[in-house]
């Protein structure tokens, strides 16, 4: 049951510690948030965005051999 406890008493700490704080930094803080947030399809998708848009960046970098060469 110790850590029922512990839980409670963390969670609580927290709250009130969020309640106390004026309100001019709670605006402050969620501004922050919302700043330093990654874009949404990084949040949602992880590496895979990026992966794909290397691997077909890459692929029309690359010129295709033209008939005119022979």
């Amino acid at each position: 049951m110790a850590k029922g406890e512990e839980l409670v008493k963390y969670v609580t700490e927290k709250v009130v510690s969020y309640i106390d704080m004026p309100p001019e930094e709670r605006k402050h803080r969620k501004l922050e948030r919302k700043q330093t947030r990654e874009p949404w399809g990084t949040r949602l998708f992880g590496m895979l965005p990026m992966a794909l848009s290397m691997f077909f960046g890459s692929r029309r970098n690359k010129k295709a051999p033209s008939a005119k060469d022979d």
